[in-house]
């Protein structure tokens, strides 16, 4: 496929924590000229052949994916996997096993809000779910705005659902070791998402790419929906300076949410090699 293109590699559906579903998230990328399309549910693959089918009935070509929750330096991290077998049973098995944390921490999650005042959480947060097994925070935050606690869902996560507030419990995801392995084992690429949205010192970041690499890792998201201009280039910087190919999505999760819709990002810098030129074989 031509370097320079219209891609957009991260987002997600109602299988995880999006709004649309697979079929619905094809036909609006599609409308919005993206030519090669993923979608990358949080933990989960179970969309995958719903979407491949959608994105070939809009036209569009199609990358397996999903996004892969890890815990590194006491952080949240997440790692995508693109182009991978949807089908392989290590990659499945270990998803299961990632997923299998949040139904407890939910129910952790309600308990906190009950003490504050806000009842009902978990029941009300399930309203939102597409999927059970993938209850989370953005299903709570949608609650507590529903029901007129919050004005957004950033207020949310400001007052709710953040490190030393009421509805915030920790999670340990998978290692970033067994994540990178999971989709390479399984065929694909592991890409580190948004890199700059996490709050790491230069020595912690730095740390991050050189066992990611050392893992097997190859690409980071240069042109994301929660990257600023000026991280763009700081890390098509990055990319370069460690040999990584980039990345480009717009982690579109609701017309009503997102920071950016699908395929309205900019392109990625020319001086860059797109992580699709490494998954050639693997586009369908």
């Amino acid at each position: 496929m031509p370097s320079i293109l219209n891609a957009d590699l991260h987002c997600h559906s109602v299988v995880s924590d999006g709004t649309l579903t697979p079929e619905e998230l094809a036909v609006r990328a599609a409308g919005n000229g993206v030519e090669l399309w993923a979608l990358t549910d949080h933990d989960e693959i179970g969309g995958q052949h719903r979407a491949r089918a959608a994105a070939h009935a809009a036209g569009m070509k199609y990358l397996t994916g999903a996004e892969i929750s890890v815990t590194f330096a006491n952080e949240t991290v997440h790692i995508v996997g693109l182009g991978f077998d949807p089908d392989d049973a290590g990659l499945r098995d270990g998803l299961i096993a990632t997923r299998g944390g949040r139904g407890v921490r939910a129910q952790e999650m309600s308990a906190g809000l009950a003490k504050v005042g806000i009842e009902g959480a978990y029941d009300g947060a399930l309203t939102f779910v597409g999927n059970p097994e993938l209850i989370s925070r953005t299903h709570f935050a949608r609650f507590l705005v529903e029901s007129g606690v919050c004005k957004d869902t950033a207020e949310v996560f400001r007052k709710y659902l953040t490190e030393g507030k009421p509805g915030y419990v920790p999670h340990r995801w998978a290692s970033l070791k067994d994540a990178v392995h999971w989709i390479t084992d399984a065929g694909g690429i592991a890409v580190i998402a948004h890199p700059g949205r996490y709050k790491f010192t230069p020595n912690e970041e730095y740390a991050l790419f050189t066992e990611f690499q050392a893992h097997g890792g190859r690409a980071i998201e240069v042109v994301t929906g929660s990257h600023a201009p000026a991280e763009y280039i700081e890390y098509a910087d990055k990319a370069i300076e460690f040999g990584f190919a980039a990345s480009r999505g717009s982690d579109f999760h609701s017309p009503d949410e997102s920071h950016v819709d699908l395929g309205k990002l900019p392109l990625l810098p020319g001086t860059l090699t797109p992580v699709w030129e490494l998954l050639e074989d693997r586009i369908q």
